[in-house]
């Protein structure tokens, strides 16, 4: 594997770092009128959407660009490019892949300008991972599909302005993944009731959301009818190679560090310990391996390969380090950990508290470790299905 840069790929990354001496501040000091300005700067350079087409808004760059620019982006803790979260991860690419021109002139340009949020229809009580066996109903009548049923863990629902919605238009097909439609539903439609989900601090970001005969115009039908599953794998598999994330981890293990070295065990610096260097150093090994398994994903992209279940193993260390390192840092802290956020001063202003207690969301969503382990026993080492 080259880790070399090409001269062009190079004077990217330097023109990303110009970029951030000179328009990104300290954390302390970016407030509220510091994230507008931040949005407007970032779309002008037409970084919101970096890789999609130039004719649809987006910035034209290739993958290794966008890999650069978002591990420059994650290595100095810079705010998000766009806001639009679900929107940019993979509504967009499915619209661009997918939709009618009305459909693009309709929706990309809201989405590069964070107009509104916008939610995924896809997971359902009762069916665990297997997502082909959704019973979410739409039936077509006339110039509308009525859709009846219930999706949950549904991220965003309560403040999304639009759905992309995954129903079951056609039973008893020869494969559960035909028969599957995806649609583009408006949150405000009539018979839509969204009940949202706290998690333990009391955040509530995911929400179940049910739905008793909703309309929905055939205008807005994304790809065509049965085309559900092939649209939601394609829009999954939009730039997987998890390197920023890896690079904000890697920020994580930093102050997990620096908080090793000012708590106290046994009348010395935590660092100095043995168990507690085992421990960090654990992460850090997690971290080192999902660096280089996203580089693999991210060659495999730059070939023009498709990535498969493999991406799922970076998951699974993700949920991990995730979980563990937060409730690692309420032992770091001692009594100091039981502190609630906002409450007495808590060590780093509460941070591994709300990690500790919010570690499902990041956990839960795109898939549980559970799931994530049954998708690498069963389609990478070939073991009998769970």
């Amino acid at each position: 594997m080259d880790f070399n840069l090409t001269e062009e790929q190079q004077a990217f990354r330097d023109e990303v770092r110009r970029f951030l001496d000179e328009n990104l501040p300290p954390e302390e000091e970016r407030d509220e009128m510091f994230q507008l300005k931040w949005g407007k700067l970032v779309r002008e350079k037409r970084w919101v959407g970096f890789s999609w087409p130039k004719e649809v808004g987006g910035g034209g760059g290739d993958i290794m660009e966008q890999a650069i620019l978002k591990e420059e982006m994650a290595n100095r803790r810079a705010p998000p490019l766009g806001t639009c979260i679900m929107g940019l991860a993979w509504v967009g690419p499915a619209i661009i892949q997918y939709g009618t021109q009305d459909q693009k002139g309709r929706f990309i340009e809201d989405i590069l300008d964070a107009k509104y949020q916008w939610c995924t229809g896809y997971s359902e009580p009762d069916i665990g991972s297997d997502l082909a066996s959704l019973q979410c109903k739409g039936v077509r009548e006339g110039d509308h599909f009525v859709v009846n049923g219930q999706k949950t863990w549904t991220s965003l629902a309560q403040w999304a302005k639009w759905m992309i919605l995954l129903v079951r238009t056609k039973a008893n097909t020869e494969k559960k993944h035909d028969g599957i439609t995806c649609l583009l539903v408006e949150m405000d439609s009539p018979g839509i009731t969204v009940a949202p989900i706290q998690n333990m601090s009391k955040q509530p970001f995911f929400a179940e959301v049910f739905f008793d005969d909703v309309k929905v115009p055939v205008a807005n039908l994304l790809g065509k009818e049965g085309q559900g599953w092939q649209i939601t794998i394609g829009a999954l598999a939009n730039e997987r190679s998890g390197i920023s994330e890896v690079t904000g981890l890697l920020r994580e293990l930093d102050l997990l560090k620096e908080l090793a070295r000012n708590s106290q065990l046994g009348g010395r610096p935590a660092l100095e310990d043995a168990r507690v260097r085992r421990r960090i150093a654990e992460y850090e090994t997690r971290v080192a391996a999902m660096r280089f398994n996203g580089l693999r994903y991210l060659t495999k992209q730059i070939r023009g390969e498709p990535l498969g279940s493999e991406t799922s193993v970076n998951k699974l260390h993700t949920a991990h380090i995730e979980k563990y390192t937060a409730e690692f840092a309420l032992e770091l802290q001692g009594s100091y950990g039981a502190i609630a956020p906002g409450r007495n001063h808590p060590i780093d202003h509460g941070r591994w508290q709300k990690e500790a207690l919010g570690w499902c969301t990041a956990v839960i969503g795109g898939g549980t470790p559970n799931i994530q382990k049954n998708i690498i026993a069963e389609r990478i080492l070939g073991l009998p299905h769970d």
